[in-house]
């Protein structure tokens, strides 16, 4: 009789903690009874149910990151192996009708929607844009077309990365040598522009002295060199020492004594 007690007691506790859910922070529950979906969305916390006419079906919706392995195409017609995460969320409100439309299996559909989005986006692309500067450009393109077909369906698309890109060898190198001719060019650039502005500074800081003794030269007239003159003979007198000055009346030659 005590083992048909303790049974009964087993049995009763299993139905209990059988007919209630607890709905976690991140995520919500719709109820299933009897194959129909309920319009009410249940947020965090515990339910009880009818585990012989009920299941409670729980979706996340908070931000899921989905990694995928993926072979892009580019425009030269290779296959760019790379490794993707796309960024998603399910709106609150519309998990009744995800579940009802597609399913609790739909991060399959994000892929497949992702696969023909990455394949027409990237087919425009060169390898090497996806390895350089345009590749927020083409995870930009991608996620907008992601967007266009799955937020009617509750299914929002927050990003999409391109984590790791990895180019066939002899493409990786020709591009390296592409990148490192294209600094050797930029370097001689820079080095010409600095040579010519020194050229340039040559020429005007020529052109300064050549004005300058120009202006000096048509300064000089012969007025100007007598009174020169008188004022050398008028320093030589007034110094200290013997001289002998020979000149012809226009301009100084000195001579010193001996002491």
């Amino acid at each position: 009789m005590q083992k048909i007690k303790a049974v009964m007691a087993t049995l009763v506790v299993a139905v209990l903690l059988s007919s209630c859910a607890v709905v976690r922070p991140g995520e919500v529950g719709v109820k299933q009874r009897i194959g129909k979906l309920s319009d009410r969305v249940l947020t965090p916390g515990a339910y009880a149910f009818n585990p012989f006419t009920t299941v409670v079906i729980k979706s996340p919706v908070r931000t899921v990151n989905l990694e995928i392995q993926l072979n892009l195409p580019s425009k030269e017609g290779l296959n760019i192996s790379s490794n993707i995460s796309i960024l998603y969320r399910i709106e609150e409100s519309r998990v009744p009708y995800l579940i009802e439309s597609i399913g609790n299996d739909y991060e399959q559909i994000i892929i497949s929607v992702f696969r023909s989005a990455s394949a027409d986006i990237c087919a425009r692309f060169m390898a090497k844009d996806m390895h350089s500067g345009k590749r927020a450009e083409i995870e930009a393109e991608i996620a907008k077309t992601m967007a266009g077909i799955l937020e009617e369906k509750g299914i929002v698309i927050e990003a999409v990365l391109l984590k790791s890109i990895q180019l066939p060898p002899g493409l990786y190198n020709s591009i390296e040598s592409r990148m490192k001719a294209e600094q050797d060019a930029l370097r001689m650039q820079f080095t010409l522009e600095q040579e010519r502005l020194e050229a340039e500074r040559k020429v005007i800081e020529a052109k300064g002295n050549r004005d300058a003794q120009q202006i000096l030269s048509e300064g000089l007239t012969k007025e100007i060199l007598e009174l020169r003159s008188i004022e050398a003979f008028l320093k030589l007198a007034e110094s200290e020492g013997s001289k002998v000055i020979i000149t012809n009346g226009e301009s100084p030659f000195l001579l010193e004594a001996d002491d």
